[in-house]
């Protein structure tokens, strides 16, 4: 005789009766037939690892409908998901960085689904070059003679040095070797790239007399990284770019300048702390100047080079330069967002981040107000919520001392259990269907609004908030 377990395992039903059943037909229809008979087969298999002696319950097939339509669900629903970023940090890496300008998403949609003209010269019917159809665009915004594009700042670099020093040194001043997100650090790339480092100064002080006591018949380039994600303060001294400029150049050799995050246009005439431009570096006697597409630039994941002719032609012959290459999207992406920097007066208006970074701390308030009524409600009594004073933070290794004041909205509560309450919190907000990511501060689940450019759907979903 069977024991309990054993019956109950050998009463479950076959696969195929399953598969019978009107509304899983229905989800076979939906989903696809294999996928649904790998699902329940999963569900069956679980099904039955949970029988015991003790717990030999029939099967559910209404249970067992509904774990089936909810597991393909899931399975079905896309992993890169769009969501609110109330987190405080404009140019949030782990949130894809920059948010691009609609006219951008349409070009790469046409991009997407219609044969253009990648590398296709349509005047003379020959074969053409991918990076000439941004080149235009970089040269007249940087001042520079050339450019070439690849898939983020870092193979930039690696490329750069890569082409122009290989088997050779190249001078770094201590104070400039960053580590970048990911644990990507400037000295392992350019071991990558072949070159020697040759560190010169200290980390607060390097003065001219360092980088001409480091050169030697093996040095091929004096490199100026910009410390966009950090700042030392106090004692410090660091060497201005034209006179670095001025010594690679007496030495025969290039000045390389890589600017990090990017931008194309003075910051400070949008009230912004100043980002330094690659128009100044070449004002300063730059040779090359590298810099990133998805940061204050506002494109897509992008590694800009640009500078003199010569340079960029060697950069180009590169045979690295076809892995690094990037792809028909982020080309058409970042033509559009170029084009945008032809008419700065409405660039603000125009490009998302910039429109972030330079709304107005009122305004952001006065959208707290609106939003909290409705943040009450949902929170139903189980929680607190109020307005709040932020400081935004750009992100992205952008201005990393400089910070913008917003506002937002904070729920509180949980009395004694505050720490794993406001996780709690955060992890509802996070369930939405649009998950909300905000930042816990002082036991409080904060919401900085600074970013909050649809607030009709964020208003509207808080109805499924559940803690």
């Amino acid at each position: 005789m069977l024991n309990p377990t054993a019956a109950a395992r050998r009463a479950l039903p076959a696969v195929d009766r399953l598969l019978k059943l009107r509304p899983v037909e229905e989800l076979a229809a939906r989903y696809g037939r294999a996928l649904v008979t790998a699902t329940v087969r999963e569900i069956l298999d679980s099904h039955r690892k949970r029988l015991t002696a003790d717990d030999a319950a029939p099967f559910d097939e209404p249970a067992f409908v509904a774990d089936c339509a909810a597991r393909l669900a899931k399975r079905m629903r896309a992993s890169l998901r769009p969501v609110f970023n109330l987190s405080g940090t404009v140019l949030h890496t782990n949130l894809g960085r920059a948010v691009m300008p609609e006219s951008a998403a349409r070009a790469v949609a046409e991009a997407m689904t219609r044969p253009v003209n990648l590398e296709f010269e349509l005047d003379g019917g020959g074969r053409g070059e991918r990076d000439s159809h941004i080149e235009g665009w970089l040269r007249s915004l940087t001042g520079a003679e050339a450019a070439v594009v690849v898939n983020n700042n870092a193979a930039a670099v690696y490329l750069a040095l890569n082409t122009l020093a290989l088997k050779k040194d190249v001078l770094v001043s201590r104070g400039e070797l960053i580590e970048i997100g990911g644990a990507f650090r400037m000295p392992d790339i350019m071991a990558r790239a072949g070159c020697r480092l040759k560190e010169v100064g200290t980390t607060n002080r390097t003065h001219l007399k360092d980088y001409a006591e480091a050169i030697s018949p093996q040095t091929a380039a004096i490199m100026k990284v910009h410390t966009s994600n950090y700042a030392i303060q106090g004692f410090t001294s660091a060497v201005p770019e034209s006179d670095l400029a001025r010594l690679a150049h007496e030495h025969g050799i290039p000045f390389i300048v890589d600017l990090g995050s990017g931008m194309l246009v003075d910051l400070e005439v949008f009230g912004l702390p100043h980002e330094p431009t690659p128009r100044e570096a070449f004002a300063h006697g730059a040779d090359l100047v590298t810099f990133s597409g998805d940061k204050l630039l506002g494109g897509p994941q992008a590694g800009l080079l640009v500078g003199t002719q010569a340079l960029v032609a060697r950069i180009r012959k590169n045979p690295m330069k076809r892995a690094l290459r990037v792809d028909k999207m982020t080309l058409a992406a970042l033509e559009a967002v170029l084009r945008l920097y032809g008419n700065p007066d409405r660039l603000a208006q125009e490009l998302p981040g910039l429109k972030a970074l330079t709304r107005k701390q009122a305004e952001i308030e006065a959208q707290a107000d609106r939003v909290l009524p409705h943040l009450a409600t949902a929170l139903g009594g189980f929680a607190e919520a109020s307005t709040v004073t932020c400081s935004s933070q750009i992100g992205s290794g952008s201005l990393p001392v400089d910070s913008l004041p917003s506002a937002g909205v904070a729920v509180t509560g949980g009395g004694k259990r505050k720490g794993s309450f406001v996780e709690r919190v955060a992890a509802a907000f996070r369930a939405l269907p649009v998950p909300v990511i905000g930042h816990i501060k002082d036991g409080a689940f904060v919401m900085d609004l600074r970013c909050l450019d649809d607030e009709a759907g964020f208003i509207a979903q808080l109805g499924q908030l559940k803690i």
